[in-house]
């Protein structure tokens, strides 16, 4: 009787921990939705540390599934980690005076803000 009781208290005081822990152990399983889950909460820090490595490893495993959202968001991660490698490569060539660098860098700076 003890144990479902603690059980209880401890889905009431830590539900999001609780929940990361089932999504995970799906996720483990192969199923692409919890797999999703888990690359959400570890992409917000959501009952878990924020870990945006762990969280595009999990938006993998669910794409390569077939998840559009998984998908959808590997791709952001990607797009968002090629263009930080984008500047800071122009940036040294154009700290090095390569002036087609510095004008590609400052076109990417203004529109990076943009809608």
């Amino acid at each position: 009787m003890i144990v479902p009781v603690l059980l209880l208290l401890y889905i009431l005081l830590c539900y999001e921990n609780f929940h990361f822990h089932v999504a995970h152990m799906y996720a483990h399983l192969g199923y692409p939705n919890a797999q999703h889950i888990v690359g959400q909460r570890y992409l917000q820090g959501t009952g878990v540390e924020k870990n945006e490595e762990m969280a595009m490893h999990w938006f993998r495993e669910a794409a390569e599934q077939g998840h559009p959202h998984s998908s959808f968001n590997l791709a952001v991660g990607k797009l968002k980690n090629m263009t930080m490698e984008v500047e800071n490569l122009l940036s040294v060539a154009a700290g090095h005076g390569l002036q087609e660098a510095q004008e590609l860098l400052d076109i990417i700076i203004r529109n990076r803000n943009l809608p």
